[in-house]
């Protein structure tokens, strides 16, 4: 018999994460352009509250971190919705029916990456869709701190991050 990994099983009738945003925060100048971008593609209005991207600014360490849905194989979000609002898409994307949200905001506690956040006057959640597979926050991103990018890679990144030596130092991805 072989020593190796055991195979995990396939999910069926679900397809895998084809592309996501991920981060290098190293790069982030925390300019904000990519969240004036994505406002404005979604709402035709320049502002942060209505972005689904938001640049984490620690003041005191000048560090900024951009903050975008990772698009969980499990997402929390969707758990924690009593209603049922929010749902998977094919793609992997998180979908709001309006329709049925009630303004709890628990996704919003339910989210471990603090990527969900509340519009300001709907009272919804304000979560990534990728802008339909052409995210307007990347190209606008003068220094690359964003990409938009096959998942299996970003995630091959992160495991290959986690192994090395150091690595919670927050120079690498943050994806």
């Amino acid at each position: 018999m072989l020593d190796r990994e055991p195979r995990r099983p396939r999910a069926i009738g679900r397809k895998p994460f084809l592309k996501a945003i991920t981060s290098n925060p190293s790069l982030c100048t925390g300019c904000r352009a990519c969240e004036m971008a994505c406002s404005f593609a979604h709402t035709d209005t320049f502002s942060p509250d209505l972005s689904r991207i938001r640049i984490a600014k620690d003041e005191h360490r000048g560090h900024d971190v951009p903050v975008v849905c990772r698009m969980c194989r499990q997402p929390a979000c969707v758990a924690a919705c009593p209603e049922a609002a929010l749902a998977r898409s094919p793609s992997g994307t998180i979908l709001l029916n309006a329709n049925l949200c009630i303004g709890c905001s628990l996704c919003v506690d339910a989210c471990p990456h603090a990527a969900v956040t509340v519009h300001p006057t709907g009272g919804t959640p304000l979560i990534c869709d990728l802008c339909s597979g052409d995210p307007a926050c990347v190209p606008r991103c003068a220094t690359g701190a964003l990409r938009f990018e096959d998942a299996s890679r970003a995630q091959a990144r992160r495991r290959h991050r986690t192994a090395l030596p150091g690595s919670g130092d927050g120079s690498g991805d943050g994806i």
